[in-house]
């Protein structure tokens, strides 16, 4: 699959508006970003690029904040070089440490995942992925069945194999992620995630003790009720991908009709992850 890569440029230091920005264009499709000294790089897939799209949503953006952008087509096999420059290593709440192949190991640290992205997002420098691996890592997991949505590379799942879960299920619509988390759970070595390819129709008719979601939104929305359906009363789901304030507000008020209780959130520069638990209720 061939991938285009738009270059954002701002003088503006509003980051917030930069953000506000990038979650837009993660609605219409763009997958991954990077962030770069005067803007930012966004991907998608070259098939699903519509620049009328993307004039609509700058149209929209204050005065205040002027944008320019270029667009260059990106060949599948000179991904890895790309990201081979631009990956570093993470840490996590100094216990995980993420790296990827090329990088060194450090044994020193109770786990460490090694993720080669592609194309595929979720390398823990997001801050949607840093907030759910910190709300995994204050999680027991022992022995717990474990559905991680919108999986991308699969490093959350790969997280909670490594904890203490027993069966986890990781299911992401794209092509490219689904082969992604494939290749990633070799390289972790680890056995029990069970990688599908698709989107809320493709969760199992199984019960789950706790469900991961780093998505967006309005794909959060949609997919509440059939999440309530899959937790176990009492289980936990923690979401991602969107912002605190309306964002975070809108998707309360959805789970509290279909029984599930929100708990408390973690926030960095505006984005949120936050949990909820399912209470007895009859959905």
């Amino acid at each position: 699959m061939d991938y285009s890569e738009l270059i954002f440029t701002s003088d503006s230091e509003d980051g917030w508006q930069q953000d506000l920005l990038i979650n837009d264009l993660a609605e219409i499709g763009f997958d991954t970003f990077e962030e770069t000294s005067s803007g930012f790089k966004a991907y998608i897939a070259s098939a699903t690029l519509d620049l009328a799209e993307v004039e609509r949503i700058l149209l929209k953006l204050p005065e205040s904040f002027s944008v320019s952008y270029v667009v260059n087509k990106i060949e599948p096999q000179n991904w890895n070089a790309v990201w081979e420059s631009n990956f570093e290593p993470i840490y996590i709440s100094d216990k995980c440490y993420v790296r990827a192949t090329f990088h060194e190991q450090k044994p020193n640290y109770e786990y460490e995942i090694i993720i080669d992205p592609k194309m595929a997002f979720g390398t823990g420098h997001h801050q949607t992925t840093s907030l759910m691996m910190t709300y995994l890592l204050d999680t027991n997991l022992d022995g717990k069945r474990v559905l991680d949505m919108g999986c991308g590379t699969g490093i959350l799942a790969i997280l909670a194999a490594k904890i203490g879960a027993s069966e986890i299920t990781a299911i992401d619509y794209d092509p490219i992620c689904y082969a992604s988390v494939k290749e990633n759970i070799e390289l972790n070595q680890v056995s029990n995630i069970k990688a599908l390819c698709g989107s809320k129709e493709a969760i199992p008719d199984e019960i789950y003790d706790v469900i991961l979601a780093n998505i967006n939104r309005n794909i959060l929305l949609d997919h509440l009720r059939r999440y309530a359906e899959s937790l176990k009363p009492n289980g936990l789901l923690f979401l991602s991908g969107f912002y605190d304030g309306n964002d975070l507000e809108q998707i309360i008020a959805v789970s509290e009709t279909i029984g599930l209780i929100y708990k408390d959130k973690k926030t960095q520069n505006n984005w949120v992850a936050a949990k909820f638990e399912r209470n007895n209720s009859k959905i």
